[in-house]
Parts: structure tokens; C-alpha cells; sequence
């Protein structure tokens, strides 16, 4: 019998470039198990919801004032790399505030892009969660 494979939706590797396991890195995060400790681990796990279509971890983490109605990714985009660029623990001084600047490098139809954005997040009854972000 040949070995099983993982499924799109719990590789092996964790997508968000950590180098480690998707069990050990973001899978719990994704699945609601765990909670992020900070800002970029948020970051990472939000790349990884949208790269394994984990909408309930987007919504779950999307603060309610800026979260659309629907988040409903498109499956014909394949996210493919993430570069963290900058990451700020401490916004403004603030202990409940981050930012986590990152590239986003995607596949869709024959074409490769990045999305390139300067997040912010901010805590919120004790979790993190993404608040907005700017393109540089």
C-alpha cells in the first residue's frame, strides 16, 4: 500500500516559510487550538489560512470593525512564498498593537505577483487580531 499523502489542506511543511511543520508551526493556530503570541505569528497564520482555505482562521482573526461580510478567497490563487520584511512587536509603545510589514508571492492562471502590504494589529479580549493594512 504506498504511503499516504498529506492533503491540500494539512501539508507537511508549514506554508508560511518557518521551515518547520504545519503541526508545529500554524496548524493549530489555523485549527483554533492555540492562539498567536504576537503580531507575526498572526501574520504567518493568516498567510497560511488563505494558502490551505482556512476561512474560518481569517474571520475567527479579522477585527469586526474592518472584516467584510464574506471572506471568500479565490481557489484558482495559489500563494506561494512569504517574505517578512519589518516587524514591529510594540507599535507606538503600545504592548496590544503591532505592525508586520511582508510580501505575499501568489500564482494565478500563468501569472506570479506580490502582495505587498504593511499590516497592523492590535490585541483584542486578549487575542490578536488584524486590523488593516496599507500598501507601501
Amino acid at each position: 500500500m504506498p504511503p499516504l499523502l498529506p492533503s491540500p489542506a494539512t501539508p507537511a511543511a508549514c506554508p508560511c516559510g518557518s521551515a518547520a511543520a504545519y503541526d508545529a508551526c500554524c496548524g493549530p493556530l489555523v485549527r483554533n487550538e492555540q492562539q498567536a503570541s504576537g503580531p507575526e505569528q498572526l501574520m504567518r497564520s493568516r498567510y497560511t489560512a488563505y494558502s490551505v482555505g482556512g476561512t474560518d482562521h481569517l474571520f475567527r482573526t479579522w477585527h469586526p470593525a474592518t472584516r467584510p461580510e464574506l471572506i471568500a478567497p479565490d481557489d484558482d490563487l495559489a500563494w506561494t512564498r512569504l517574505e517578512i520584511l519589518d516587524v514591529v512587536e510594540e507599535a507606538d509603545g503600545d504592548p496590544g498593537a503591532g505592525i508586520v510589514e511582508f510580501r505575499a508571492h501568489w500564482a494565478w492562471h500563468g501569472q506570479t505577483g506580490a502582495l505587498h502590504e504593511r499590516s497592523r494589529f492590535t490585541r483584542r479580549a486578549g487575542r490578536w487580531v488584524y486590523l488593516d493594512g496599507e500598501t507601501p
